[in-house]
């Protein structure tokens, strides 16, 4: 198709002129004396080039490049300037032209502009085409999801894979952080070398030196011949180390050596080996906890960060749970030649409002489940067996916490105040909470209950953050109860350790415990 170019200018012989050399380029012309006749022909036509002069007699120049824009967004607009009006035609490009030509008009110069106008209008389109099938795509290398946040990996995967920089994955267990790393890898130029994967928590610690450097016959006792090693195994391909908060402290030097020189030395050689791989790693801890802990090197974790890629928990992307629960029962269905086609209304909505402390793996085993036991074409409520939600573990713990409060009488409160600020509304919850039966309310009935005894607000007055303070006395009220163990405090309140940690370090209660 030839392009449409509208030409406006109130010379009529510069009109005609340029009708005529463009024409002669292949191009389909339209021309306007004033700017009014340009808008109507823009309403009637889609043009991909404007040709503009600045003054025109109804329609100053920098009004021009805003209507055509507004007109048609896409239409990329060259300014043709008078003698001393570089100030104007600056502004125009600022308004949305694309560039400007001062008279006399060179056409060649012209038409130079033009094809550049064309080239960067149709990279525009092109964009706008992959973002609108970023935002289309359920699926992307075997990882099932279409919500934003899915969207937005799936965009970082394609801007990096190419690269050789280290990716760092950062999720819960059951996230699919795996499935990341192999579309990472196979979307890579090393996509035909190996992908090896090595579980950093689940080798011996005696042992993973010599798994992943190699060693030579005679290293040690029980080296009965040369061994490569996972690096050597990677050579040209990618690595995975998965769980590399688990890798022992003292192997992280050689490691970050490994990374900084690109060489390493097998078990008992001393013969430099290159070290041509691409580093991914993997975490379903927070890394920062870990480097407080002393379980991972700062320096290691920033040579190992180029890129840092975090899976959102299924909780905080529900939207995809359809889409993953229909995947897994179309595979589990083929897989088991059973007749199950889809779910009731009553399993969706519990699928829904499930927390999915598991997260994709827990969604997985579920359906399997569901399959096998299926015996009709659709899978209801009964067959999807939720371990208990995480909103329930709370609200025993509130039971637990009030019973106790009522043994120990009005030493404690039943959501006990961290700090001085806190204290006025940790006692009117309190107050309310002595003379209620926990046991026999939701947690909507709790959260109201809280809220319908806040004081109103004051002009003069700064309020306390409800939900900070919430957040503060429900975890301290579990590490009272549990005397201080983090872990068991976690499960009390159904969060994954590291969590629960970030939560101790936000409200300093690390100092109490």
């Amino acid at each position: 198709m030839p392009l449409n170019v509208i030409v406006i200018d109130d010379d009529t012989a510069t009109l005609d002129l340029m009708r005529f050399q463009l024409e002669a380029n292949g191009f389909q012309v339209s021309t306007a004396e004033t700017g009014r006749q340009g808008l109507e022909l823009f309403k009637e036509n889609h043009y991909d080039v404007v040709l503009t002069d600045l003054n025109l007699p109804d329609i100053n120049g920098i009004e021009m490049v805003k209507l055509c824009k507004e007109a048609s967004p896409d239409t990329e607009i060259i300014m043709i300037t008078g003698f001393g009006s570089m100030e104007k035609a600056i502004e125009a490009t600022k308004a949305g032209a694309f560039f400007f030509v001062e008279k006399p008009v060179e056409f060649e110069e012209v038409l130079v502009l033009i094809e550049k106008a064309v080239e960067r209008k149709q990279q525009v389109e092109e964009i706008k085409s992959l973002r609108g099938r970023l935002i289309d795509r359920t699926s992307y290398f075997d990882i099932i999801g279409g919500s934003k946040a899915m969207q937005n990996i799936y965009e970082t995967i394609d801007s990096v894979a190419e690269s050789d920089a280290n990716i760092f994955i950062l999720g819960e267990s059951g996230t699919g952080k795996e499935l990341i790393a192999n579309a990472i890898h196979y979307k890579s130029l090393r996509s035909k070398k190996p992908f090896v994967k090595v579980n950093c928590s689940a080798l011996p610690k005696e042992l993973i030196e010599s798994e992943l450097f190699g060693h030579t016959k005679g290293a040690f006792t029980g080296a009965a011949a040369d061994k490569v090693g996972l690096i050597g195994r990677a050579s040209g391909g990618s690595l995975l180390l998965d769980e590399i908060g688990e890798m022992p402290f003292e192997l992280q030097p050689k490691l970050l050596r490994v990374l900084q020189e690109r060489i390493y030395f097998r078990l008992g050689s001393e013969k430099p080996q290159e070290a041509d791989f691409r580093l991914i790693s993997a975490t379903n801890r927070d890394p920062l906890i870990s480097i407080s802990e002393g379980m991972l090197r700062e320096d290691l974790y920033y040579r190992i960060n180029t890129i840092e890629i975090r899976i959102p928990p299924l909780r905080e992307r529900a939207e995809d749970v359809p889409s993953l629960a229909n995947h897994f029962l179309k595979m589990y269905a083929e897989k088991y030649n059973r007749p199950v086609r889809g779910f009731s209304q009553e399993a969706h909505e519990k699928m829904f409002e499930h927390n999915w402390p598991g997260n994709v793996r827990e969604l997985q085993n579920i359906i399997e489940r569901a399959v096998l036991l299926s015996k009709g074409e659709t899978i209801d409520e009964s067959a999807l067996p939720f371990v208990q939600r995480t909103s329930d573990k709370i609200a025993r713990t509130a039971v637990a916490t009030n019973t106790a409060n009522e043994d120990r009488g009005d030493e404690a409160t039943a959501i006990s105040n961290v700090n001085d600020g806190e204290k006025h509304q940790s006692d009117v919850v309190s107050s309310s909470a002595q003379n209620v039966n926990f046991s026999e309310m939701s947690m909507d009935e709790i959260g109201k209950l809280i809220v319908n005894q806040l004081p109103e607000p004051t002009a003069d007055a700064q309020q306390d953050d409800v939900f900070k303070n919430l957040e503060a006395s429900v975890v301290l009220a579990a590490l009272e109860r549990t005397k201080g163990n983090k872990q068991a405090a976690a499960n009390l309140l159904g969060l994954y350790r590291p969590r629960l940690y970030g939560m101790i370090k936000r409200h300093k209660l690390d100092e109490r415990f």
